[in-house]
C-alpha cells in the first residue's frame, strides 16, 4: 500500500478528528478508530468457539460465523471502523440484591432503555453528518448484525477483551455498550490495547456455573445470561440451584472486575436503573401476564424474551428462594398454558412445598401430566 502523501494524511487526520468530535457531541465516552482487516484471529476463534458447540442453541450465530470472522465479508467496500464506546457502569455494585432472596436480579444493561434503542439513533446522526463531511459511504450497527464488536473495539484501543472474554477499559471497567459504523472512508486509526489483567483471575472464580473452561473462554450452555436470555424451553436441572435470584442476565464477572474503581456512574438519564427495576420483589413480578409484562417492560430489552421465559426464570428464582409465601402463585403458574412455565412451576413447588404437601399436590394433578411437564414431575421423583 503507498504511503499517504501530505494532502491525504491531513484529511485522514481531519475526518478521524470530526467524526471524534461528533462522537462527544452526542454523549458517548469513547471513540477510537481501526482498519477494516485489523482482526485477522476473531474468525478463527469463533470457529473454534462454534465448532465445540459452546454458542448453545444460538443457531444465528454458526449461521453468519463466515461474515462475522470478517468486516469486508460483510461489506466488501469498507476500509475503516470507528468504534463508540457508552459509559453504563451503575451507581453501586449490583451483586448486592444476590442475598435477598425475595427479590429479582436484573442485570445492570436491562434496567431502563433498550440501549439499542439509544446508541442507534445517535450513530445515525453521526453517520449522516460524516458522510457529507467526508463524501463516503456509511453503515451503522450495535450488535444487530454479524459484527464482532468486540475484538473492533480492542483493535480501536477502547480496551482489551479480559478472561471473562467481555471488553474492560481502564476508564470505564467493564460497563462500556458498544456501537460502530463502517465507512469507506480512509482515516487515521488509533493504537490497539494491550491486555493488564495480569494474573487476575476474579472474574474466572466468581462465576456461578463455571461457565469458564479456561481464561478468555466461555462456555454459553452454562453461562447465566445465556440461560435466561438466549436459551428456550427448560434449563438445565443441575444448573437451576446455581442461578439463584438472576431472573435476567447476571453481571457477577464484570462486577468484580479490579478495574470498575475507575468507573464513574453512567451519565446518560436513559440508562441509569429505574426504580421499580432496582429490587423488584419475585411476588409481583409472577403475577405478570402477558399484557402486563409488555407495558411494565416496555422500551426495556427484557420484553425481548417474552413473558413465558420471564416467567419460567422467575420460577427459578422462587424456587431458590426457600420463601413458601410464593407457593400459592407458583400453584397457579402451574396450571398456566405455556408447558415451560407449567414445567418450572412444577420445579419450584418441588422445593418450596414439605414432602408430604408436594406429594399430595402431585396426586391432584396426576391426570394433567401431559407431555410438556412430564420430564418436570419425574425429576421431582413423582412421574
Amino acid at each position: 500500500m503507498p504511503e499517504p502523501n501530505d494532502k491525504e494524511s491531513k484529511r485522514r487526520d481531519n475526518l478521524s478528528a470530526f467524526v471524534k468530535a461528533e462522537s462527544a457531541a452526542h454523549g458517548f465516552d469513547l471513540c477510537r478508530i481501526t482498519r477494516a482487516d485489523a482482526i485477522p484471529e476473531a474468525g478463527q476463534r469463533l470457529g473454534e468457539f462454534i465448532d465445540a458447540g459452546r454458542h448453545g442453541t444460538m443457531e444465528w450465530m454458526a449461521e453468519t460465523r463466515d461474515r462475522r470472522g470478517d468486516p469486508r465479508t460483510l461489506w466488501s467496500d469498507v476500509k475503516s471502523v470507528v468504534v463508540f464506546g457508552l459509559n453504563y457502569a451503575p451507581e453501586e455494585d449490583p451483586r448486592g440484591i444476590l442475598d435477598k432472596p425475595d427479590k429479582a436480579a436484573i442485570s445492570v444493561y436491562a434496567r431502563n432503555r433498550d440501549y439499542h434503542d439509544v446508541i442507534k439513533g445517535r450513530l445515525k446522526e453521526i453517520a449522516t453528518r460524516f458522510a457529507a463531511r467526508a463524501s463516503a459511504d456509511v453503515k451503522v450497527f450495535v450488535d444487530t448484525a454479524p459484527v464482532m464488536e468486540k475484538p473492533l473495539a480492542v483493535a480501536a484501543g477502547l480496551g482489551w477483551q479480559g478472561k471473562h472474554t467481555n471488553l474492560v477499559s481502564r476508564l470505564h471497567g467493564s460497563w462500556l455498550f458498544l456501537g460502530s459504523m463502517f465507512t469507506t472512508a480512509d482515516l487515521a486509526v488509533d493504537a490497539p490495547e494491550t491486555d493488564h489483567c495480569g494474573s487476575c483471575r476474579a472474574c474466572l472464580d466468581i462465576c456461578p456455573t463455571a461457565a469458564f473452561p479456561a481464561p478468555y473462554q466461555i462456555d454459553a450452555r452454562r453461562c447465566i445470561s445465556y440461560l435466561t436470555i438466549e436459551h428456550k424451553g427448560p434449563i438445565d436441572p443441575d444448573l437451576r440451584p446455581l442461578i439463584g435470584n438472576r431472573i435476567y442476565g447476571c453481571d457477577d464477572c464484570l462486577a468484580v472486575c479490579p478495574w470498575n474503581k475507575f468507573a464513574s456512574s453512567a451519565s446518560e438519564m436513559k440508562l441509569k436503573t429505574r426504580e421499580d427495576l432496582k429490587e423488584p420483589s419475585i411476588a409481583f413480578l409472577l403475577t405478570l401476564d402477558d399484557a402486563a409484562f409488555r407495558a411494565f417492560f416496555s422500551g426495556s430489552p427484557v420484553k425481548r424474551i417474552g413473558r413465558d421465559r420471564f416467567i419460567r426464570n422467575l420460577l427459578i428464582a422462587a424456587g431458590n428462594s426457600g420463601m413458601p409465601e410464593l407457593i400459592a402463585q407458583c400453584r397457579l403458574l402451574a396450571a398456566d398454558p405455556s408447558p415451560v412455565v407449567r414445567g418450572m412451576a412444577v420445579w419450584a413447588l418441588s422445593r418450596l412445598m414439605e414432602a408430604g404437601e408436594f406429594v399430595a399436590f402431585a396426586a391432584q394433578r396426576a391426570d394433567e401430566r401431559d407431555d410438556g411437564v412430564l420430564n418436570e414431575w419425574r425429576l421431582a421423583g413423582v412421574g
